[in-house]
Parts: structure tokens; sequence; C-alpha cells
């Protein structure tokens, strides 16, 4: 942060909280809504969720609405201790506003450390991957590094090693995905956010997010189907469909209560952790299916969670085949200035 004679610190501060929600939006989404607003109030940053882009169908309680504006959260705090600031927080800070998830206040003079100025390098870099991964090895010191990450934010990384656990996860997965493509409600969901290529949007899940074909793993976790049998998708140029990716590490996102600052504080574990990832060149593959049906989420919780509350299921690894796109709106969209 610094001060020019032509910019009073006032009009900085506005500059750098706008600067900073620039960073934010980049953070993941459930099917890319950017379920997010923020206010700008002087020295004072207020992150809000767009409840008009929650998904009535998969998320009625808004939890992964919640855990994407934690991941929002984390790339603000991240880019502001990156220009000077050290932000204050206060998760859900006015009981009559459910929907008023944090207030952010800037405290100027702040300076970053090393692993802050690597993180926010990989803000922008970061992607979702929906498909294979190569037999690189995830290395055991990112592992832990990132299972320490997650409990720095109030979440644990749980790693599935047993192959039947892992294969159970997979077969719960392919379950839910059966169960969702024949609930109407649900298939018009996703229509609702996977635009057909000839869109301009700026949100949703849009062609070049996810391969025209996505191989068979062992065990195969199954893509959401955004598709919805159209041939869309971003054709691959690395032989993805010879057997050659795996599934990669599979991974449980774990909190130990289930309420809305839970779902805050496990959205900045998440990220947190995958801009750790992004730094080593890993990326992960959500699979969120079976945690949006509540029987088969309860029965991950009570099997495979020793009783804390799943809330991510993914896969981590060295992507296979080209890096996908992703959009984001402008964000005059996303900002309230007073």
């Amino acid at each position: 942060m610094h001060y020019s004679n032509a910019v009073s610190p006032s009009e900085q501060v506005s500059a750098d909280a706008r600067t900073a929600v620039e960073d934010a939006v980049w953070a993941p989404s459930v099917h890319n809504t950017q379920p997010w607003r923020f206010g700008l109030h002087g020295a004072r940053i207020s992150l809000s969720a767009d409840i008009d882009r929650r998904l009535d169908v998969a998320d009625p309680d808004g939890r992964e609405m919640l855990i994407s504006c934690g991941a929002a959260l984390y790339n603000l705090k991240t880019s502001l201790r990156t220009l000077g600031y050290t932000p204050h927080v206060r998760l859900l800070p006015d009981p009559d506003r459910p929907h008023l998830l944090a207030d952010i206040d800037l405290e100027p003079g702040g300076q970053p450390d090393q692993q802050t100025l690597r993180e926010h390098a990989q803000i922008r870099r970061r992607r979702t991957h929906r498909g294979g991964f190569r037999p690189d090895p995830v290395p055991a010191g990112v592992l832990s590094a990132m299972r320490h990450d997650a409990e720095r934010e109030g979440a644990r990384l749980v790693e599935a090693v047993d192959v039947h656990v892992k294969e159970a996860l997979a077969a719960l997965t392919e379950a839910a995905e059966h169960v969702q493509q024949r609930t109407p409600a649900h298939t018009a969901e996703i229509a609702r956010w996977a635009p057909s290529p000839r869109t301009s949007r700026a949100d949703g899940v849009q062609e070049g997010a996810y391969p025209q074909q996505v191989p068979q793993t062992k065990p195969h976790f199954p893509a959401r189907d955004f598709a919805r049998g159209h041939g869309w998708g971003a054709q691959s140029t690395h032989g993805q469909d010879e057997g050659k990716a795996l599934a990669g590490l599979t991974l449980l996102l774990v909190s130990a209560g289930d309420e809305p600052a839970d779902w805050l504080r496990t959205g900045q574990a998440l990220q947190r952790l995958l801009l750790r990832a992004t730094e080593r060149d890993l990326a992960a593959a959500f699979h969120t299916q079976a945690l949006e049906v509540p029987e088969l989420r309860a029965f991950i919780r009570t099997r495979f969670c020793n009783g804390a509350h799943p809330q991510m299921l993914l896969r981590l690894g060295a992507p296979a085949g080209e890096e996908l796109g992703t959009v984001r709106r402008p964000v005059e969209e996303v900002i309230e200035e007073t």
C-alpha cells in the first residue's frame, strides 16, 4: 500500500478494496454461480450471499453457497494482506441479516509474508479440473501442508487411503449422479447453469470448462453431465481416453460443526489448500453429488468421517490434458459502494 500526492488516503483505501474484490471473485463456486456481493464502506468491506444464485434444488440450505463465499473471503483477505493491510474479519456479524456473511475492516500498515505473496500469485491461475490425473505422485510434504492449511482455517482434510473406501465413495457419487440425472427439477437447474456454447454470459459452467470426453479412471468418479447429451465440451489432445489417466488422491474436507459459520470456514480452508496445490501445479476435481443427497451425506459422515460433517469430496493430482477455461462477471456487478 502506498499513497501518491494525487490520491487521498481514503481514495487509496477505496481503490485497494476494489482491487481485493477483483481477486476475491476468482474463487471457485458451485456451478460457477459466483453467489457473492461486496459492499465497500470506507475502510470496511462487507461480504453478502447473493441468494438469487443459490441452487434451490441441489443446495436448499445454502451450504455450498456459503462454502463458495468462504473461498472468496479467503482470496479477499490474501489480496488485502498483499496490498499492505491487516484484515479484521467478523463472521456473521448481524443475526438479523443472515445473508450478511462477514464484515472485514481494513487496518493499514500490514506487511505480507512470503507465503501470502506465493498464495496471491496463484489466485488467478487456479482452475477446477474435470478429468483424470497423470501418474505423478502428490508429494507427501504438500499433502501434509494442505492438512495444516485446513486445520488453520477450522476444518480437517481426510485422505481416503483404503482402496475399498475410495471405491465406496466413487460408487456413492455414481449413485447420486444417477438419481440427480433422473430428477427433472435437478436437470433443469443444471441446464440453467450450464449454458449453450452460444452464450454471452459471464457465469455458469461453459463449454470450455469441461472436457467433451471424461476419461474412465479406477475407481471412477462420474462428472456432472453439463453437456446434457449435446456433445459440448472442450476436446482433448492428450490421449486421456487411452486409459492412462488416474483418479488421483481422494480427499474429504470435513468440519466439526454444520452451521453457516462452519461452512464459511470450510470455504476458506478449501481455497487455502487449493492455492497451495496450484503453486505445485496440482489441481482438484470436485464431486459433491453424494453430499447433495441428505441420506448419502449422512452415510458418508457415519462411515467415513468418524462423525465429522463432510463438506467437500475432491480428487487431487497433476492434471492430465489442457487447462480448461472459466469466466467471471465484471466486478461492477458484484460491488456496491456507499
